[in-house]
């Protein structure tokens, strides 16, 4: 393998890279190295639709030519509109999926139907019941949920009008997107047609082909993430600020470790349920072990982290690295982001890798299926499993001494609360403190790692960036644990790291430069907390007036681009780095990184260098300051009483 010094930035990463080397184990930085990326695919000039292919144009040394067509006579902006809109169309799917197990979970809780899952936050069920349209005076909560959990699942199938969702869009935008055809009516819908258009011989105009892409992804971000964010947050309780800790140093040695992976938070709150029972408790005990250690992987483990406190272990790329450690008795999987490799890594050592969701198995994995009818009962029958293999540890344990404290658990109720208080909540302090040049505005930075940029280095390179500008960063997913790992979601990290505007602003209220929100489906979070901000007044009347900007700096899914293509048709400039899949074409990438500005006043961009990436972002924020007249400093001015009676 190529130097392991090039392939993360954190130590405990590094640590065990080494060891899996050392060992002869294979791991995804190993079989990165043995497996070079296809310079066709990785700019989608390659069609694979039809079995008369699959048809390679890659582009010629001199630029575009103008005869590159497939066997059927498709042009390479149409196979690369193609590509571009089924990876949207798969993440849609991902994150949209996800939200249907959700609320049908929520419908069965309603009913009575699920073990131990209830309404843990009645007021957020009320106000959401109210987005919905459901009357909510002198009712039973019983009712309400139900009623909300049935209107909720049919926005999956509707055939025809708005999703309800998208109703929370400021008013200008849902213009927008009447105006482009892109509004979604249907959440399954949308993903279907994408598919149908691109089958061999349909939609045959790139930027037709475009625009029901954009309609799939605003069926993701204002449709299925949303109402997953929405209704977890019923379920499990909406976050407020807790205190974790992240990284591979979260493991115990004399604790039975279990680590939750993937995405959908049922399982997980289950066994945070289970590991509490102190029939478990004692079971442990008689193996040997002081107790049940819990850690989370990917997207589970921010989700249990921001209600519970659960340790991070660590982010996508460090998943095959907890079972190098030789300390995990057990790792369960749903959806969404597990390497298969992992089985191979597991039967390297004791640990048990069990498969939870009908949807996903993997070859070698023993697979025990999730239903919520038996939640409790499930994650107690797995918790048992893995301390029952407490005793099978056959390896010397190799736990690496990184862990970092962090604050998570951002939410949109959070933050207005903490601007506010109880009876004055809103983002009227935030948005006052943008327009006076304290703050200079808003990043999202979220996303993946990628094996092809150093594990980490993007995140921190472009948010170290951003919050040294003033700029206030949110993150989610495996950006968030990046930022975790590096000391970036303390308070502490205004100090040392923020410019002096966006520090003072922090350490008078007590929270980090850059604001943990959850999961890669909370992305809707920073939707809500965005339409907030133009709904508070001061900084236009649209998302896209806003002096903000998105960016994913080491994206690798698919459902990154859905989650990009749904920022930018909200109006936000959005950033990407590492790869970018419509290079093939460029007149598709111009329709996107140009054209797109001119029609939903957002628009794309690729940069690899994070650094170079954030200057981008800050231009763009500088730009929209300009654009609102604040762009100059303004004079302080101290509030008399009199002043501040009269204030709304």
């Amino acid at each position: 393998m190529a130097d392991g010094k090039e392939k993360s930035i954190d130590k405990a990463t590094l640590e065990l890279i080494g060891k899996a080397q050392d060992e002869g184990i294979s791991t995804v930085f190993s079989r990165a190295d043995e497996i070079k990326p296809c310079p066709i695919g990785v700019e989608e000039s390659c069609c694979k639709v039809c079995s008369m292919g699959p048809c390679r144009m890659p582009r010629s040394k001199k630029g575009e030519d103008k005869r590159r067509v497939g066997v059927c006579g498709a042009t390479i902006d149409t196979v690369v509109a193609r590509n571009f809109a089924r990876k949207v169309a798969a993440g849609s799917a991902s994150h949209s999926d996800h939200a249907r197990e959700v609320v049908t979970t929520f419908l069965m809780t309603a009913r009575g139907q699920t073990q131990d899952f209830s309404i843990k936050d009645e007021i957020k069920l009320l106000e959401v019941a109210l987005d919905f349209g459901i009357a909510i005076e002198k009712r039973d909560t019983k009712d309400i949920a139900i009623e909300l959990g049935e209107k909720a699942l049919n926005e999956f199938g509707k055939q025809s009008g708005e999703l309800v969702y998208a109703g929370k869009a400021p008013l200008r935008r849902q213009e927008i997107w009447r105006k482009h055809n892109v509004m979604p009516r249907g959440i399954d819908r949308e993903i279907v047609e994408v598919m149908h258009r691109t089958h061999m011989g349909v939609d045959q105009d790139y930027r037709h082909i475009l625009q029901q892409a954009t309609r799939a992804a605003l069926a993701d971000g204002w449709g299925g993430s949303m109402i997953s964010t929405e209704l977890q947050d019923i379920m499990f309780g909406t976050p407020v600020p807790v205190l974790g800790s992240i990284n591979l140093g979260v493991l115990k040695e004399d604790h039975v470790n279990v680590v939750v992976h993937g995405h959908e938070p049922l399982l997980p709150e289950m066994l945070v349920v289970a590991s509490r029972d102190p029939a478990i408790k004692e079971l442990a005990e008689k193996a040997g072990a002081k107790g049940i250690n819990l850690a989370g992987m990917c997207c589970s483990a921010n989700e249990v982290l921001m209600r519970h406190g659960i340790p991070c272990a660590g982010n996508f790329l460090q998943q095959e690295l907890a079972l190098v450690t030789g300390a995990v008795e057990l790792m369960t999987v749903d959806v969404q982001c597990q390497m298969q490799g992992l089985a191979n890594v597991a039967e390297c050592f004791h640990t048990k890798l069990i498969t939870t969701s009908d949807r996903a198995m993997i070859e070698g994995a023993e697979h025990i299926e999730f239903h919520p009818e038996k939640g409790l009962e499930t994650a107690k029958k797995i918790l048992t499993k893995a301390i029952e293999n407490y005793p099978n540890r056959r390896h010397a344990i190799y736990i690496p001494a990184e862990k970092q404290d962090m604050v998570a658990g951002f939410s949109h109720e959070t933050i207005t609360y903490l601007l506010g208080g109880l009876f004055r909540a809103s983002y009227r302090p935030l948005n006052d403190n943008i327009a006076n040049g304290r703050i200079r505005g808003v990043a999202g930075v979220v996303g993946c790692n990628n094996v092809r940029t150093q594990h980490d280095a993007a995140h921190l390179g472009m948010i170290k960036e951003l919050i040294k500008n003033d700029v206030l960063v949110l993150t989610t997913g495996c950006s968030a644990m990046a930022c975790g790992k590096a000391g970036l979601l303390t308070p502490e990290a205004a100090h040392l790291y923020a410019g002096s505007g966006l520090a003072e602003v922090c350490e008078a209220i007590g929270i980090p430069p850059v604001l943990h929100m959850g999961s890669c489906v909370d992305n809707s979070r920073i939707l809500i907390a965005a339409t907030a901000m133009v709904k508070e007044g001061g900084l236009g009347d649209d998302l896209s007036d806003l002096p903000a900007a998105g960016a994913a700096p080491e994206w690798m899914s698919e459902k990154a681009l859905s989650i990009g293509q749904y920022f930018v048709a909200s109006g936000i400039f959005t950033v990407f780095g590492t790869t970018w899949p419509t290079l093939g074409s460029e007149k598709v990438t111009e329709h996107l990184f140009g054209e797109y500005e001119e029609m939903y006043k957002g628009m794309w961009a690729y940069e690899q260098d994070p650094v170079k990436a954030a200057q981008l972002m800050i231009a763009h924020i500088d730009k929209k300051r300009k654009a609102l007249g604040i762009d100059k400093a303004r004079e302080r001015v101290l509030f008399d009483m009199a002043m501040r009676r009269a204030m709304d």
